[in-house]
């Protein structure tokens, strides 16, 4: 069987998804290749649709929260007739061209753009498979999931069944995988060791900071008020992502403090995980479960809002995480669980009790009984 994976080049979260499937498809002796659907529609409309979400999460995600809002309440905008599938739809044709060319058999959808570029793809030019799917990356539905015509909808959880039916999703297309992470998040080494092998002193409290790969949020306060509490048994690793700006500014603003480290875009996200007691990060979908998947408790500053709202919630309903509006009051409770062990033993707890599976495991072995082939284990 020979797989195509769809990603979207709006973030690296779903290339993140698409990635942790092909690994696991690779690991299993199969042919699994990922493109950005993108660029189907043409190379140019990629890089302006990138470029635009970037700076819509970094610097106004008010906005993108408004919008995210407003095409749920009104589904007609991103409909079958909207201008906006109009859109997407334009590149189903060369789609469809280069997966009869490529000779795929199935394939997996990371974004609702590149579901609804392949559904008009399958309507429009006649293109057939053995197996079609959408995955969810994030724990809530999206507004224009409805409008995939694919076979298989794969959730992040059973518990969000009623909201993908309510919006239109049919139940009998949903199968309850997880979000797939990479491989290196399953193995976890023990603080110590991950301390010794970065460099951080092994008989600290070690927080983590991250907000998404863009580095988008307000981590400048969150930092700053989380520095003046920092007690020297605590370590503070921040990482700026690809936002060279705000990497600038916080390492030149902190290069005299030993117990603060800020990096920009690293690959070693896993070890620090490994290395850290508690995360401070956005509630992005690939993000969370990546560190449930290592049962790290976490700490949300609700930065971009949208879909990453059902991250939130679901996180801190199940006690895996805790969140508050205000800058201070979240600097003040990161370094009050820092101090508090049986808390963040509890919260880990609820990790575990949440039980993260594989979830790119389940995508290929359902892929696979579609497709009648059997399934092989990574």
């Amino acid at each position: 069987m020979k797989t195509l994976v769809l990603s979207c080049n709006t973030g690296e979260g779903h290339n993140s998804v698409a990635r942790a499937i092909q690994e696991y498809y690779i690991g299993a002796g199969e042919e699994c290749d990922v493109e950005d659907s993108l660029r189907f529609v043409s190379p140019r409309v990629s890089r302006l649709i990138s470029k635009w979400h970037v700076r819509l999460y970094r610097y106004t995600p008010k906005l993108f929260d408004k919008g995210y809002n407003f095409l749920e309440d009104h589904p007609r905008f991103s409909g079958d007739r909207s201008a906006i599938h109009r859109l997407f739809a334009a590149g189903s044709r060369k789609l469809a061209e280069f997966i009869s060319a490529g000779g795929y058999d199935s394939v997996i959808c990371t974004h609702t753009i590149s579901s609804t570029m392949l559904t008009e793809a399958e309507r429009r030019c006649g293109l057939r498979l053995a197996a079609t799917s959408l995955v969810s990356t994030d724990y809530t539905c999206h507004p224009m999931a409805c409008d995939s015509g694919l076979d298989v909808c794969f959730i992040p959880d059973g518990a969000f069944k009623g909201e993908f039916i309510e919006k239109g999703v049919p139940e009998e297309t949903l199968v309850v995988s997880g979000i797939p992470v990479r491989r290196a998040f399953f193995s976890r080494v023990g603080k110590s060791e991950a301390r010794e092998s970065l460099g951080i002193p092994v008989g600290c409290r070690h927080l983590l900071v991250m907000c998404g790969s863009m580095g988008c949020g307000p981590i400048g306060e969150l930092v700053r008020d989380a520095a003046q509490k920092l007690t020297e048994n605590d370590f503070m690793t921040v990482i700026c992502g690809t936002n060279r700006k705000l990497y600038d500014a916080v390492s030149k603003h902190y290069s005299g403090r030993e117990n603060i480290r800020v990096l920009g875009f690293t690959k070693n996200v896993s070890e620090l995980m490994d290395s850290a007691d508690l995360y401070l990060t956005k509630p992005g979908g690939i993000s969370t479960t990546e560190a449930a998947t290592k049962r790290l408790p976490m700490v949300f500053v609700d930065a971009v809002a949208g879909c990453e709202e059902g991250n939130l919630r679901f996180f801190v309903e199940n006690g895996g995480a805790v969140t508050d509006d205000d800058i201070g009051v979240l600097a003040e409770r990161c370094v009050s669980l820092l101090e508090d062990e049986r808390a963040l033993s509890r919260m880990s707890g609820c990790l575990e009790r949440l039980g993260f599976g594989d979830g790119a495991a389940v995508i290929h072995d359902k892929m696979c009984e579609l497709s009648g082939v059997h399934a092989v284990k990574a």
